[in-house]
């Protein structure tokens, strides 16, 4: 599988090319056989912040491209049968007459050999659901997004300063994942700030510029 780098913010439209895969070949494969061939119905489930709204949307970018007639959740009512994949982000935020609507959909969907891909932050028996449709959730082929390790959460940093034509040196990089939060968004928080100062005082970002805005106030732990 072809190394792919995450979309970050501004920086472009979320498809499969722009997306950090880590140890997450296999969902990604799964997602284009979804996209491109109808199989299904998937579920992935990842804390916030760890690409599955990214994974959906490039999947329905993906089978768009392909010619397949796609739809997000909520679905028009009485149109299952036009539908050849339906997306549905967040299936634990359903309030209780969505839930009963995306349980029929389950059904024709999978009568009409249509394709379903859902997701949501937890397990499916942990689901806040229906039990009939939490079940129908776990019968689904499911996927755990798996977390980026430092290399690349580093190699995301690097392609993002590259992309803005910025230098960003080697001891910056390793201050922040030693000393700060290493999650995603606050990585990313953190940049913005040094880029952001870096344009300001018209000076390139080092150590020296990092720990000037740790002065004036910038927590990396927050």
């Amino acid at each position: 599988m072809k190394q792919l780098l995450l979309d970050i913010g501004r920086e472009g439209p979320r498809r499969f090319e722009n997306f950090v895969v880590g140890a997450n070949e296999a969902l990604v494969a799964a997602l284009h056989e979804v996209a491109l061939a109808g199989s299904g119905p998937l579920y992935l489930w990842g804390p916030t912040q760890s690409g599955r709204t990214h994974l959906l949307e490039a999947c329905g970018a993906l089978a768009i491209e392909a010619g397949r007639r796609v739809t997000r959740w909520p679905a028009p009512t009485g149109e299952d049968a036009a539908i050849e994949l339906l997306l549905v982000d967040d299936v634990h935020q359903l309030a209780d007459a969505d839930q009963i609507a995306l349980f029929n959909a389950f059904n024709h969907l999978a009568a009409a050999g249509h394709s379903l891909v859902l997701t949501g932050p937890m397990a499916p028996r942990d689901l806040p659901l229906r039990e009939d449709l939490r079940t129908r959730v776990g019968q689904c082929v499911v996927f755990e997004l798996q977390a980026l390790d430092d290399d690349h959460r580093r190699a995301i940093l690097k392609h993002l300063a590259e992309r803005r034509c910025i230098r960003l040196d080697d001891d910056v990089l390793n201050f922040l994942l030693r000393h700060g939060r290493r999650d995603l968004p606050s990585l990313l928080s953190v940049f913005e700030a040094l880029d952001k100062a870096s344009l300001e005082h018209q000076r390139p970002i080092t150590l020296p510029l990092l720990r000037q805005l740790m002065q004036a106030g910038l927590d990396l732990s927050a």
